[in-house]
């Protein structure tokens, strides 16, 4: 046995190395330079963060944010929390590494964090240009604070604003920033099928997080997702929706909801998502497309039929 582990550890040692080395990940902290007087102005020079220090109008303005005693209060509520985001560092640092390998136009410089105190505007809770990614940290403090509650975000959202979804939430903006969509109006084909390329991407750089974070489902809905999926499918066929672009008809089947009220109590929201997943992965398995041909993609019809994908 010592002899074998003489010529396999050099080996073995060699495989890792030559796996995604972590790139280096530095993490911006905004809202610690505006409230605590931690960090360097010169970190700040981005468009994200519309941050205009030599504009005294601008100043006045953010002077008024930064003293506002509820916003405080988030922050410091946020700030214990979020002091220390070295092992977000790491986890983004391995994520960027594989997307530098598998599609490399995805390629963020910087990561910024800032406390917008505006839990209404959840969906935009990270966001993004060209180069830079921007993190609303303060959106992550509602669902491991029960003051937070106090500020009317609906249970189904709080769950959601957690710690353990925020590098799979980073790595999914960055996905869908470099998705091409076909021009006109989109179909609810369209749609599931973007999510799915989302989903898929986060499958290759996030490999060991759970499906039920990367989706945001509880374990309850991904089960009951995983066992209907023939009638979700079933419904959609049936009512004419793979195609339909009314938004009336097809907006609770893709936006973020307790349930998805044509199937009832119990039932997983963005069943939408889940189904393009599906579709998208079986995809790649047959087409050995890559990942940036993938994303270049608009034909959502093709991308459905080539799978051919059946629940």
């Amino acid at each position: 046995m010592r002899h074998i582990l003489t010529y396999l550890l050099p080996a073995m040692l060699a495989f890792v190395a030559c796996g995604h080395p972590a790139e280096p990940v530095k993490i911006h902290r905004f809202e610690q330079f505006l409230f605590a007087n931690q960090g360097e102005t010169a970190n700040f020079q981005t468009p994200l963060l519309n941050y205009y220090p030599d504009d005294p109008n601008f100043m006045a303005v953010l002077n008024d944010f930064r003293n506002d005693p509820i916003v405080r209060h988030i922050y410091e509520v946020t700030d214990s929390l979020y002091h220390d985001l070295s092992w977000l560092e790491q986890d983004l640092g391995d994520a960027i590494a594989k997307t530098h390998e598998i599609c490399p136009e995805i390629d963020y410089h910087n990561f910024y964090t800032l406390v917008t105190a505006d839990f209404d505007n959840y969906a935009n809770r990270v966001f993004c240009n060209l180069n830079d990614m921007a993190i609303a940290i303060d959106c992550y403090t509602l669902g491991h604070s029960e003051e937070m509650q106090r500020f009317g975000v609906p249970n189904y959202i709080m769950n959601l604003c957690r710690r353990e979804y925020i590098a799979s939430d980073v790595m999914a903006t960055a996905a869908r920033s470099h998705i091409a969509l076909p021009d006109g109006d989109l179909t609810f084909l369209d749609h599931a099928i973007a999510e799915g390329k989302t989903l898929y991407f986060v499958d290759q750089v996030l490999p060991s997080t759970p499906d039920t974070i990367k989706i945001r489902y509880t374990k309850e809905q991904l089960d009951w997702m995983k066992e209907n999926t023939e009638n979700v499918w079933g419904w959609l066929i049936q009512n004419d929706v793979l195609f339909s672009t009314d938004m009336t008809k097809l907006r609770n089947l893709l936006d973020d909801a307790p349930k998805t009220n044509a199937f009832g109590e119990g039932s997983a929201p963005r069943t939408g998502d889940y189904i393009g997943w599906q579709i998208v992965k079986q995809y790649m398995k047959k087409s050995g497309a890559t990942m940036s041909e993938l994303f270049a993609e608009t034909n959502s019809r093709k991308i459905l039929e080539q799978s051919g994908w059946r629940p």
